[in-house]
Formats: structure tokens, C-alpha cells, sequence
């Protein structure tokens, strides 16, 4: 419910919070259509609707921008004419990351699928390719998971889902993964990253899992039933041009949208002087 975020998020999602020019979702959405995603499910909830309004064919706005000789700004509703099949249901009960994917089942069925966070950015100003890494891991290596992984910081690690790897490497097989470990006790810095390709055995492994704190059915503690019974699960590391952005507090949230305008191509480099002004520094 971006409780985190309020008052920002009381009568919008933090997914449509702007960064930028875009609210977050449509990096998101823009990040899977170049990849080749042509029907994407969002699973929503109560306060969430304008999310269905973002990414609908708005004809009546196109006339107005026509009609008023507003013809440029057109290119700005461009991501419209994506050639995207939008679907979307309802978590009815906020029970976790997990149950909200268990809420695809009856879309999935028997399809191998991508499930993508819609409060995560990843990448600036180049183009995301890790899906597109992650679903050749997931072909080469006949996985059963894949997961897109970041380096943090090691004094940070019990924020995060963490990886016990393998071995090292670009990409890795996992051997366990460990929810939000004590600092001391973690196998590596390596957290989970919004990203993942997975079978539909998850499904099963998720009408499994029993509820951990809050009530709530975690994706990873399905992912370690997976793996306690034999499934390949495979990490790929976000490259630096892949870095993430995670809208969950204000800090973050504030830290994305100035990296963001810093590189518009239209107002970056004025605000970057209005910056350097404000923080009273000579520009470099």
C-alpha cells in the first residue's frame, strides 16, 4: 500500500509515482515490450486503477492534442500503441509477493513466465537488457528459476532476499537463498533484484509455502521448497549500466528522480546548473 510513501501514495499507487517524465510502471512496461513481452498481467489492488487509466488508449486526449495544434506532444503517448495485450485482476487480500503471483495462475497455466516488480526501475540511460539475459540463462541451462540479482552493500544485506551461490560468475547457480539474514550471517551481498523467469511448478510450491510474518506467503521460501527438491535456480548480476532503482522510500524515490532529470535530454543540463547553484559548487 506504499505506506512508506505517504502522503504521497494515499490516493495513487507509488507504481504511477513520477520519475522523471514517466511514472515508474511505464519504465517497467517499456523495459519488458523491448524484450519481446506482447501480453502482460498486472496484478493490482484497491487504489490501483489508475494504473488501467495510464495505459489505456486515451482517443479523446489525441483529438484535444489534434485539434489544439499540439501535434508534438503526441510522441509522448507513443508507449499507447504498444503492441501489448494488457490484462489485469486483483489480489483481493494483501498476503504477500507470493500470493499475489498465485493470482496468475489461471493467466500462466502451463507457460514458463516473467514476473517484473512495478516499483523497480532498472537501468537509466541505457536500455535494460537483463530480462533478455535471464530468459537465455533460463534456455541454456533448462532452469526451473532465474533470478535477477544486485550487489549491495555487505552492512545492508538484511533488507534483502539473499543468494548462496554456487560458484561465481556473471551467471551462477544458486544453492540457497536466505530471506533478510543478520548482517553477520549472510552467504554473500548478493539481493534479489525485481526480476524473475519461472516455471509454473512455482505455483505448487507456492499452495505450499506456509505463511511467514504478517500473514504473508513469500516467493522466496517457495523458490527453497523448489530447491529442496531438486530444481536449478540460476542468478544473473545486474551489469553498472543495469543499475536498479527502487521506489520504496522517500530516499530512494528522491535519489531516482534526480538521476533521472539530471539526464533528460531536454532539461538535464539546466537542472544540473540549478543544482550546482543551490548547493552553492562551482559546475565541473
Amino acid at each position: 500500500m506504499g505506506t512508506r510513501l505517504l502522503p504521497a501514495t494515499k490516493s495513487q499507487p507509488k507504481e504511477m509515482l513520477p520519475v522523471g517524465r514517466k511514472p515508474v510502471v511505464q519504465y517497467v512496461v517499456e523495459e519488458l515490450g523491448q524484450v519481446g513481452v506482447d501480453r502482460l498481467l498486472f496484478i493490482t489492488g484497491p487504489g490501483k486503477t489508475s494504473i488501467e487509466n495510464h495505459f489505456d488508449l486515451n482517443l479523446e486526449l489525441i483529438q484535444m492534442l489534434r485539434n489544439e495544434g499540439k501535434e508534438e506532444l503526441l510522441d509522448q503517448l507513443s508507449f499507447e500503441r504498444a503492441s501489448i495485450e494488457y490484462f489485469y485482476t486483483r489480489q483481493r487480500q494483501l498476503l504477500g509477493l507470493g500470493h499475489a503471483i498465485l493470482c496468475a495462475e489461471p493467466f500462466v497455466r502451463n507457460e514458463p513466465f516473467i514476473v517484473a516488480l512495478g516499483d523497480s526501475i532498472i537501468g537509466l540511460t541505457e536500455k535494460s537488457r537483463i530480462v533478455e539475459q535471464m530468459t537465455d540463462c533460463f534456455e541454456e541451462k533448462q532452469a526451473d528459476v532465474v533470478i535477477a540479482f544486485e550487489e549491495v552493500d555487505p552492512a545492508e544485506v538484511y533488507r534483502y532476499g539473499i543468494a548462496s551461490p554456487k560458484e561465481d560468475g556473471e551467471v551462477f547457480e544458486i544453492a540457497d537463498l536466505v530471506e533478510k539474514p543478520p548482517v553477520d550471517q549472510a552467504p554473500s551481498n548478493l539481493a534479489i533484484a525485481a526480476r524473475y523467469i519461472l516455471k509454473p511448478s512455482i505455483f505448487d510450491a507456492l499452495k505450499r509455502t506456509r505463511p511467514g510474518a504478517g500473514g504473508e506467503i513469500q516467493l522466496t521460501d517457495a523458490i527453497r521448497i523448489l530447491l529442496k527438491e531438486g530444481a536449478t535456480v540460476y542468478g544473473v548480476r545486474l551489469k553498472d549500466t543495469n543499475t536498479r532503482y527502487d521506489i520504496g522510500n522517500f530516499g530512494s524515490y528522491f535519489r531516482a528522480f534526480t538521476e533521472f532529470a539530471l539526464a533528460d535530454e531536454k532539461f538535464g543540463e539546466e537542472y544540473r546548473e540549478y543544482l550546482l547553484k543551490r548547493l552553492n559548487l562551482d559546475a565541473q
